[in-house]
């Protein structure tokens, strides 16, 4: 299995560089900026190499050392995600308070707190004493748990919010917490809120751009309809590499959030397909890691970095293919995100620990 996530996240991550290079450079020459060509795929690479680099360190400590270290790290975590508010300190972008800047270096807090926050969770969770957990201290847990989620969401990052809290989930009902405790709260909060939404004039605006982007194609719908027009141009085989016509000004910024709609462009539906199938084989690689862990806090701590990687994906090829509204989550491997990519090839490192750690407990039971 871990032969397969190698091979899935390499032919992810060159397929990435492919369109990131593909993406950028079209940019640079159709808008005459005073950057280089290779400017893009070169950050891409150094960002990997940086990744590499933290993958190698976590994989010196091991997944289990670096589980006991995770409430100290949820509190550096905490501290990066209030830096972000400081001015001199953290970048705003596009409205939004999301990167910590040191010189001219800069990273998002939020992305490692993915990882984190579960991690927190699964260390508290199998080495408690306690029996069944009860309701007072599932409610100190989801306490917890809710601080980084809110300090994401009031950057504002609702995608990464969301994710961070569907990553909760999965990790409540492996880890035997009474369903009536997490779900039933969840469901009614959600019909609730939806209910309330609804009423709300700018909600309605915004789901009407949803369904309808058109309506708005100066706003928020431009990119949305832009993205549908290259993934259906695509057709079954696409344009041809470097062939499409939307990365040319049509859809700006496309080597970010929507570069999985200059691919479909490219390479038609038959080359999404290849890119599904290359998700799909992470996650039977990562899952399959995770059911034939033996240990408690190692099978939750690989199901849920399989999780994160395969739900992010998800949502990033729902919005390019417009069946969910723009949440700007990145493709992981696969879109321009520095911070993003040093933590996913990080958490990949991970769960190869966790795989040789299996390998080595079975072949001494041998």
């Amino acid at each position: 299995m871990r032969l397969l996530i190698l091979i899935s996240t390499a032919l992810i991550f060159s397929l990435g560089l492919m369109m990131v290079f593909n993406t950028s450079s079209a940019e640079v020459l159709d808008r005459s900026l005073n950057q280089s060509l290779h400017y893009a795929l070169l950050k891409q690479i150094l960002y990997a190499v940086v990744g590499c680099g933290c993958a190698f360190l976590v994989w010196r400590i091991g997944y289990d050392h670096l589980l006991h270290l995770s409430v100290p790290l949820l509190i550096l975590g905490l501290f990066l995600l209030l830096l972000v508010f400081v001015p001199g300190l953290g970048s705003s972008r596009g409205g939004a308070k999301r990167w910590i800047v040191i010189g001219n270096f800069s990273f998002q807090p939020s992305e490692f707190m993915k990882y984190i926050m579960p991690m927190a969770y699964i260390e508290y969770i199998t080495t408690r004493k306690e029996g069944v957990i009860s309701l007072k201290t599932f409610l100190k847990i989801a306490t917890v748990m809710m601080v980084p989620i809110m300090l994401v969401a009031v950057e504002p990052d609702n995608g990464t919010a969301a994710v961070m809290s569907a990553a909760l989930l999965p990790l409540f009902y492996v880890s035997g917490i009474r369903f009536k405790y997490w779900a039933l709260p969840v469901i009614i909060l959600v019909g609730i809120c939806a209910v309330v939404a609804f009423q709300l004039p700018y909600v309605k605006a915004r789901l009407q751009v949803y369904l309808h982007p058109e309506l708005d194609m100066k706003g928020k719908g431009h990119q949305p309809h832009q993205a549908k027009i290259a993934t259906g141009s695509g057709k079954f085989l696409g344009r041809g590499a470097g062939a499409s016509r939307q990365k040319l000004t049509y859809l700006p910024e496309a080597q970010n959030d929507y570069i999985a709609a200059i691919y479909a462009e490219e390479f038609g539906f038959l080359g999404i397909l290849v890119l599904l199938f290359l998700y799909l084989l992470f996650a039977y690689g990562g899952f399959s890691i995770a059911m034939h862990t033996p240990a408690s806090s190692a099978q939750l701590f690989a199901m849920v970095i399989t999780f994160l990687i395969t739900f992010q994906a998800f949502l990033n090829l729902g919005v390019a293919s417009g069946l969910l509204p723009s949440k700007g989550i990145n493709l992981p491997f696969f879109s321009q995100g520095g911070t993003s990519l040093v933590a996913n090839i990080t958490a990949v490192a991970l769960l190869l620990h966790i795989a040789q750690k299996n390998d080595e407990a079975k072949k001494s039971h041998t």
